[in-house]
């Protein structure tokens, strides 16, 4: 499986975090890995152990999009382009192993996925300020 692709997984499962429960997430995960083909238990470790540190940091990586998104604050962005950034400042802060640029590139291709039409833009730019 590529990046992109558990990336994309990824975006996926913590997208469920706006309709459960911190402590159901777990669980979460694991009936969304069951219904993918061909995932090796190496891939299953790494999409839980990201998505349960993600999940963990929610509240520190908002007040992080909150201080460079003044105007459209956490509370008030569509959940699929909240989601997107959450997993982006969490690759950018908190994961050495990918590089900033591609953080921000993936949330971008996500964003044209999933989000809204302006989305893609609107979500370069905040990581562009947290980039900084």
């Amino acid at each position: 499986m590529t990046r992109s692709v558990m990336r994309e997984h990824i975006f996926k499962i913590l997208f469920r975090a706006e309709f459960y429960d911190t402590q159901e997430m777990a669980q979460q995960i694991n009936y969304y890995l069951e219904e993918v083909p061909k995932v090796t238990e190496k891939e299953v470790n790494e999409i839980t152990g990201k998505v349960l540190n993600i999940v963990d940091k929610i509240p520190e990586i908002d007040e992080m999009i909150n201080s460079v998104s003044k105007s459209w604050p956490t509370s008030r962005l569509g959940k699929s382009e909240l989601t997107i950034m959450r997993l982006a400042v969490y690759e950018i802060k908190f994961d050495e192993d990918i590089p900033t640029n591609v953080a921000i590139n993936e949330a971008v291709e996500l964003a044209k996925k999933y989000g809204a039409d302006n989305a893609p833009s609107f979500i370069n730019g905040v990581l562009a300020q947290l980039a900084d």
